[in-house]
């Protein structure tokens, strides 16, 4: 989930997988992942099934239940089934109650589909390789790099090398700051969860991408801000600031 706070999974999700750009094997990931969000009711994989780069797909289509949707490359460099994936995206749009989508890609191509599913109210979660194009993975409400999944950065020999590290990236560092300016109390203190929710309005941040299951993590890490947690009657609630 993209904070620490919880939430409840509740819509219907549609997973739409451009197979010549996704790999088979991540497809556990993808659909554990799509259970803090929901519920994916319609499954399917677009692709020229003939090909021998596909051949790996067959039991991982069996075993997940998603239709695969055949569609030959008509002409040579042409993806034809690039093209059947929007059609049906805009048809799952209009015809179908579904309150999230995941794409499964990095082409750059799917961006004003994105944009267009957005623009209509739709939660768009993305999953693709490090080879993602910026404004693709920008497009997307959330985006997890399949590179990555959950890789644990916090062995103490590892600590103030991965603090040094996210310090000198200046874009994450400049939305981290400004998210917790924007929800600062008097005293520089800001609630996690308000931080969190301005961070999600800014683009498809994901502290997972960063190796922290956890937003109180990223921050943690990072030298240039402090945590601290208080209890309350509904739990533990996390604040964040920066040191002075």
């Amino acid at each position: 989930m993209p904070t620490d706070a919880s939430s409840t999974p509740h819509d219907s999700i549609a997973l739409l997988i451009d197979a010549d750009n996704a790999p088979a094997s991540k497809i556990d990931f993808i659909i554990s992942e799509l259970a803090s969000y929901g519920v994916v009711n319609i499954r399917r994989a677009y692709g020229n099934w003939k090909k021998s780069e596909l051949q790996g797909w067959e039991k991982v289509l069996h075993d997940y239940a998603i239709q695969p949707v055949q569609h030959f490359d008509l002409i040579k460099g042409k993806n034809a089934s690039d093209m059947a994936l929007l059609i049906d995206a805009m048809d799952i749009l209009y015809t179908k109650s579904v309150g999230t989508f995941c794409l499964v890609s990095s082409d750059c191509d799917f961006t004003p589909l994105i944009l267009r599913l957005r623009a209509d109210g739709k939660q768009v979660i993305g999953f693709g390789g490090k080879t993602a194009p910026e404004p693709f993975v920008n497009s997307c409400t959330r985006f997890l790099y399949l590179e990555d999944e959950r890789k644990p950065r916090e062995r103490a020999n590892e600590k103030d090398e991965v603090g040094d590290r996210l310090k000198r990236d200046t874009r994450l560092i400049n939305l981290l700051r400004n998210a917790v300016e924007a929800q600062e109390d008097d005293d520089g203190w800001a609630p996690l969860g308000g931080v969190g929710s301005h961070i999600r309005n800014q683009g498809s941040f994901d502290q997972r991408n960063y190796g922290f299951a956890k937003l109180s993590g990223l921050f943690g890490a990072i030298p240039l801000f402090e945590v601290k947690s208080t209890q309350t009657p509904n739990g533990t609630s996390y604040w964040v600031r920066l040191k002075k």
